[in-house]
């Protein structure tokens, strides 16, 4: 069993919120991050979006969901797990619409955006960016302390979220800004 969420955040911490952007679902994590680096969880769950009748209604879904959970929990940085090439086309665009409406719902709320391909998270949480979704699924659980198997659009979603802890930590320690701390993370800040 997880531990309980709370939307009262860890005294000196820094809330993340992190994003896998789907069409059908999107994952959604909260951590807080504690001032020694440490990794908090605090909520996670999917957005799962198909139960309106049309794509632009899942969108509205989307968008809604997203500003729920922001008035909920007041994160104070966002992390989106960057969109991968697809082979099928119509998927790519509606993944990228998906993905576009959740970042311009946090734009929108005023926060700083910043973005991680899919290599880049699963080197961040296993070592390697070619680890299997399983491997991230479990160093996730590990790293929260969340008992039982996570939900995939959520996992995913919370690794983003520690993925931005540890380059957040690593620009603390090396006195640099957060958004060249991870190679081009710049491009991702608003």
């Amino acid at each position: 069993m997880s531990k309980p969420e709370s939307s009262v955040r860890t005294p000196a911490a820094v809330r993340v919120l992190g994003i896998d952007p789907g069409s059908q679902r999107t994952g959604v994590g909260i951590i807080d991050v504690a001032a020694d680096g440490k990794v908090i969880h605090v909520h996670h769950q999917p957005l799962v979006l198909l139960a309106a009748d049309s794509f632009p209604l899942r969108l509205r879904l989307l968008l809604d969901g997203l500003w729920a959970l922001i008035e909920q929990y007041a994160p104070d940085e966002v992390a989106v797990e960057q969109v991968f090439l697809s082979n099928n086309a119509m998927s790519a665009l509606k993944l990228g619409q998906a993905r576009g409406a959740a970042v311009a719902a946090c734009v929108a709320r005023d926060l700083p955006v910043s973005e991680y391909a899919a290599k880049e998270i699963k080197l961040a949480l296993v070592g390697s960016g070619g680890a299997d979704k399983t491997q991230v699924q479990h160093m996730v659980g590990a790293m929260l302390g969340l008992a039982g198997k996570l939900q995939a659009d959520a996992a995913d979603a919370l690794a983003v979220a520690i993925t931005h802890a540890h380059v957040r930590a690593s620009a603390q320690r090396l006195g640099v800004a957060a958004s060249i701390a991870w190679g081009r993370k710049g491009r991702g800040r608003r």
